[in-house]
């Protein structure tokens, strides 16, 4: 059995936790909806409509890697990722 927290400061330590648990969730959440939409776009074959949602996507991924919620070279990898995917998409749209 776990027990809950005596220490005033402990008491304080839990609410902010889950104040910035639920908080990374949703940034997470966020850069997964912006990636998938992109990966729509890019099933869907329409260039125009996958450039800008890359754009949406990889400002989305700066942002939540700035709040340090997650690493930078995670952030870098993922837009690198999709980047490539885009450029597949532009040669063969050419």
């Amino acid at each position: 059995m776990s027990r809950l927290a005596n220490i005033k400061s402990a008491k304080k330590r839990i609410k902010v936790i889950a104040k910035k648990t639920a908080q990374n969730k949703r940034r997470k959440s966020m850069i997964k909806t912006a990636i998938r939409r992109f990966e729509e776009a890019l099933a869907a074959g329409d260039v125009a409509l996958a450039t800008e949602r890359f754009r949406y996507a990889q400002k989305k991924i700066n942002q939540v890697a700035a709040k340090n919620t997650i690493h930078k070279n995670n952030a870098a990898r993922k837009i690198s990722r999709l980047a490539k995917k885009l450029n597949a998409l532009q040669k063969t749209a050419q």
